[in-house]
C-alpha cells in the first residue's frame, strides 16, 4: 500500500478518534444545559463511563476499518512505540505523525464550530474546555504536574504493551482491535480525573489549538510523557518478548 494512502487512512482515523472521543465529552458527557427554556437542566449525559467507551469505540471501529491499510496507529505515541518495538520503519514516522496531527486538528476545528453553534453555550468555560488535557489548575481534579506526567507515562506504557502483545503474530488473530479498544476505555476510566486522559499527542494538540494559549501551553507534557512511555514499552517488548525481526514484521504487513 503506498505511503500516501496509508497516511490518508491515519488522517481519517485520527479525525474520527478526536471527533468521536472529544465530541462525546464536549457535547454529551454532562449535558449541563436545559433541554427546554425555563425547565430544569437535563443531567442525563454520558458521564465518565460514556466518554471512556466513546474513545475505546473510536479505536475499535477504526482498527477494523483501516487496520489492514495503515495499521491504525492514530497516535504519534503509538507510532513511536511501534518503531521502538521494531514493528515500524523510521522513514515513515514523520509522515504518519504529520497525518495524525492534521487529522486531530481538523477534528478539533470541526468540534469547535459545532460547539459554537449553540447560543449561550459553555464552549470555553470550565477547567478543560473542548475536552482539553491539563495539569495543575487544568487537571480536572487538580493533580500536580508530576502526578499527571507519571499517569500519562505509565498508561501509555501499558497501552503500548497491550498493542504490541495483541498484534504479535503469536497472539490469537482477529481480536487485537477488541483488546486495544477496551484498553483505551480502561485508560480513560482511570485517568479522566487526573489529566482528562491524553496518551495521544495528536488528540491533545487537536483540541488545545482552539482552546486558548493557556491550555495550549500545557500540551508539551502530553507529547513528552506519552512518547516516553511508548518508547519504554517498545524497547522492552522488542528486547524481552519479541521474536520477529523488523524486516519480517514489514513483510507480514505488505
Amino acid at each position: 500500500m503506498p505511503l500516501t494512502k496509508r497516511c490518508l487512512a491515519e488522517f481519517i482515523g485520527t479525525f474520527w478518534l478526536v471527533f468521536g472521543g472529544c465530541g462525546s465529552a464536549v457535547l454529551a458527557a454532562g449535558f449541563p444545559y436545559a433541554s427546554t427554556p425555563g425547565k430544569d437542566a437535563n443531567f442525563f449525559g454520558l458521564g465518565f463511563l460514556g466518554v471512556s467507551l466513546a474513545f475505546g469505540l473510536t479505536v475499535l471501529t477504526m482498527a477494523y476499518a483501516i487496520g489492514h491499510i495503515s495499521g491504525c496507529h492514530l497516535n504519534p505515541a503509538v507510532s513511536f512505540g511501534l518503531w521502538a518495538g521494531k514493528r515500524f520503519p523510521s522513514s515513515e514516522l514523520l509522515p504518519y505523525i504529520v497525518a495524525q496531527v492534521l487529522g486531530g486538528i481538523l477534528a478539533g476545528g470541526v468540534l469547535f464550530v459545532i460547539a459554537s453553534g449553540r447560543e449561550g453555550g459553555f464552549l470555553l468555560t470550565g477547567t478543560n474546555p473542548l475536552a482539553t488535557n491539563g495539569f495543575g489548575a487544568h487537571s480536572p481534579a487538580g493533580y500536580t504536574l508530576v502526578a499527571c506526567f507519571l499517569t500519562e507515562l505509565l498508561l501509555t506504557f501499558m497501552f503500548l504493551m497491550i498493542i504490541l502483545g495483541a498484534t504479535d503474530r503469536r497472539a490469537p488473530q482477529g481480536f487485537a482491535p477488541i483488546a486495544i479498544g477496551l484498553a483505551l476505555t480502561l485508560i480513560h476510566l482511570i485517568s479522566i480525573p487526573v489529566t482528562n486522559t491524553s496518551v495521544n499527542p495528536a488528540r491533545s494538540t487537536g483540541v488545545a489549538l482552539f482552546a486558548g494559549v493557556e491550555l495550549f501551553s500545557q500540551v508539551w507534557l502530553f507529547w513528552l510523557a506519552p512518547i516516553a512511555g511508548a518508547l519504554l514499552a517498545g524497547f522492552l517488548y522488542s528486547s524481552v518478548f519479541e521474536t520477529a525481526t523488523l524486516e519480517e514484521r514489514i513483510e507480514e504487513t505488505v
